[in-house]
């Protein structure tokens, strides 16, 4: 497939079905847009790892969608984001990435206590984007951070609501709301999917800054901005593409984002993306 016209795909990819929440909100924006989306959760989560194996991840990842005709690319994870985005940019100019970046600056401007949460992986926090972000908006503000050991891994077993998925964001989020925090910012895109256990914790007047609104609000843009919205028609459709075991993503997608699209399951050998079949 051709990669710069405005019928070719959108690819979105993740370490795992973080990226789904992403997902979901390009969906509600641009449902006449055909989606390639891969998690590759044959090595979730990114966030431990070294940001070097996490950019050989996103390296190969990008050329499979661009294989698959990918017009724009959403790099659905703030951990390969955080590592790769500069880097994936620079190798390939002929396509426009969307990358997350922590929401400091909404969450800067929103709160009244001047106190702020981040929840984010090691890697998050050890990229300079998260790093530009702190000096460019943290000024003034009190910045907590919790890495949130576990959590990730929870919701990849659609745990969203399981006591020990609880106990893990009290640990986390109890010392923040001590200390005055009153935003929260969500600073991986796994953790939408426990926004209500979020808001249970938190209560009613703590904001909570999910990020993926605001993603799918820049990629409409840059469609708009290149040329390439795909023209108004019916909905188009999604195809799921996982390293890990197809059959378990299958399972989890109605409980995440409703069930569209197959699912195909891929490996890795040597590091390159090849069928699992």
């Amino acid at each position: 497939m051709t990669n710069n016209i405005p019928e070719s795909p959108i690819g979105i990819f993740d370490s795992g079905v973080g990226g789904l929440s992403v997902l979901k909100a390009i969906r509600s924006q641009l449902p006449e847009e055909e989606v390639i989306y891969l998690g590759d959760q044959g090595h979730v989560p990114y966030g431990p790892r070294p940001l070097d194996e996490v950019r050989g991840f996103s390296e190969e990842i990008t050329r499979f969608l661009l294989a698959g005709g990918a017009k724009l690319i959403i790099v659905a994870c703030n951990s390969a984001s955080a590592a790769a985005l500069p880097m994936l940019r620079d190798t390939f100019p002929q396509v426009s990435f969307v990358g997350m970046e922590p929401a400091i600056k909404p969450a800067a401007e929103l709160t009244r206590s001047r106190v702020i949460g981040v929840l984010a992986t090691p890697a998050t926090f050890q990229g300079t984007l998260y790093a530009s972000a702190l000096e460019r908006y943290g000024q003034g503000v009190t910045v907590l951070e919790s890495t949130v050991p576990g959590l990730v891994t929870q919701i990849e077993k659609g745990k969203l609501d399981a006591p020990k998925t609880e106990a893990i964001l009290r640990e986390a989020l109890l010392p923040m709301l001590e200390r005055g925090a009153d935003t929260v910012v969500l600073g991986c895109t796994h953790y939408a999917f426990v926004i209500p256990l979020i808001r249970r914790i938190v209560g009613e007047n703590v904001n909570i800054i999910d990020p993926a609104p605001a993603i799918a609000r820049r990629t409409v843009r840059l469609l708009q901005e290149e040329q390439l919205r795909r023209p108004a028609q019916e909905k188009a459709p999604v195809t799921y593409y996982t390293t890990g075991a197809a059959q378990a993503f299958d399972e989890l997608l109605p409980k995440l984002v409703g069930k569209e699209g197959e699912v195909k399951g891929l490996c890795w050998k040597e590091g390159k993306l090849g069928s699992a079949q």
